[in-house]
């Protein structure tokens, strides 16, 4: 940890990530409780909730391909400035459709604040540095998520909407000040992006992202932890208030607690663990997650004592921070750099969009099935999800790079470095012109 803060430039992303998520984290809590407070409707609440999601599945191309054609810190910046800007509307007294808008447009920049700012940590630390700067970034999250969630909901209650948005902004020229000066880059920088246009220079990022082998498994494994949570984000309520007969105070402090995991997770991500392999992180995580779940839902039998399971979302905390810091670092290691930006925004948005429809299709199902199954399907998906990625792979061929066709140097490297070649015809081995991976003779 102290060796990667020890580069300049990463240390100083580091810092405007935690302004900036802090800022986030206060108008997350924030703007549904006042969307709440002026209707008095849960699902206008709801609206609130999926106008955070929507953007980014619908602006992923343009969100990804922006990340890779321009300066990325440039990015950053940029996106803290038009964030600031947006919110400008909420220092009055704004009439919920406001809100919405305002929500809608913050949603819509921080598409492309997380595929540029992902992407540009190899460059600032080195790709074989990358899990353990994505354990930090997760530090900053549940730091973030704490020092946030709290301000926002305190500066609401105590001073009003007003004051929420004061404390936002002046948090957020924090983060843009940080951001204003260029970065030194120890990695190999991407780079400049062909302008081609917007559409094809998405499709391009996408078929890395289903041309590369490494990435096949990372992708199924993604799509069941996004509909796993998806159903936790309904199911979790259900639970504390029929289940467990808690209050929506208990709801609130069991999902706050998760972040005290997250913190020792991100800590040790980034000390200990951080060369673990990052399928492995995905794996584990995601495997560790499931078995706690299971334990977690089917414990209700037993006791009902917040404090237990006050103990059990502490733990719970941990395996998510791995599986992000695992999925991250997985795809920044597989990717070409000058892609990496609209590959991670293709990624963010299939999390969206399966996160959504885990969340329909437990709201749909949970009336007719009951909770408890729902319950231990979703912890069933994430078990099968760490055993996608701990299963193992077989023996891959690869091309030797230097004899590769003209066409398949277009697709690029890491599209298709792990496919496997023919075999000759007489079916006994591979041709003499290709060879195995590794294989020097």
């Amino acid at each position: 940890m102290r060796q990667l803060l020890g580069v300049p430039a990463f240390a100083r992303l580091w810092v405007a990530a935690f302004f900036g998520e802090t800022a986030e984290w206060m108008l997350q809590v924030a703007l549904p409780v006042y969307v709440f407070q002026r209707t008095g409707s849960a699902a206008t609440t709801a609206l609130s909730i999926v106008l955070g999601l929507l953007p980014a599945v619908l602006l992923s191309p343009v969100a990804g391909v922006v990340a890779d054609r321009w300066d990325r810190r440039a990015v950053l910046f940029g996106v803290c400035c038009g964030l600031a800007v947006v919110a400008l509307p909420l220092l009055g007294e704004p009439a919920v459709a406001v809100v919405y808008a305002v929500m809608a447009a913050q949603a819509a920049l921080a598409s492309v604040f997380e595929p540029a700012r992902n992407a540009l940590v190899p460059e600032l630390v080195g790709v074989a540095e990358v899990t353990g700067a994505n354990g930090l970034m997760s530090v900053n999250g549940s730091v973030a998520r704490l020092a946030g969630g709290w301000a926002g909901g305190a500066l609401l209650g105590f001073g009003g909407l007003a004051d929420v948005v004061t404390g936002y902004l002046a948090v957020l020229v924090v983060a843009a000040a940080l951001l204003a000066k260029p970065f030194h880059r120890v990695g190999t920088p991407a780079p400049a992006a062909v302008r081609e246009p917007v559409a094809r220079a998405w499709v391009d990022g996408l078929r890395e992202l289903t041309h590369n082998r490494r990435l096949w498994r990372t992708g199924l494994a993604l799509v069941c932890t996004s509909l796993a949570q998806g159903m936790f984000l309904v199911l979790f309520v259900v639970y504390v208030l029929d289940v467990l007969g808690g209050s929506e105070a208990d709801a609130g402090l069991l999902r706050g607690v998760q972040a005290i995991g997250g913190l020792a997770a991100g800590f040790a991500l980034a000390t200990v663990a951080r060369r673990a392999a990052p399928a492995a992180l995905l794996g584990w995580g995601a495997l560790a997650l499931g078995l706690l779940s299971a334990v977690i839902w089917n414990l209700a039998a037993v006791t009902t004592a917040l404090g237990v399971y006050a103990g059990l979302f502490v733990l719970a905390g941990a395996p998510g921070v791995v599986v992000g810091a695992g999925t991250l670092s997985q795809i920044q290691g597989a990717v070409v750099p000058e892609r990496a930006g609209r590959v991670l925004s293709t990624t963010f948005a299939a999390v969206a969009t399966f996160t959504t429809l885990g969340a329909l299709l437990a709201g749909t199902l949970v009336a007719v099935t009951g909770p408890a199954l729902l319950l231990n399907v979703q912890a069933g998906v994430y078990v099968l999800a760490g055993v996608l990625m701990l299963s193992p792979a077989r023996e891959k061929w690869r091309f030797a790079e230097a004899r590769w066709p003209w066409w398949l140097r277009w697709r690029g490297a890491a599209s298709v470095r792990d496919q496997r070649p023919p075999r000759d015809p007489r079916g006994q081995r591979p041709h003499p012109r290709l060879r195995r991976a590794g294989d020097t003779r």
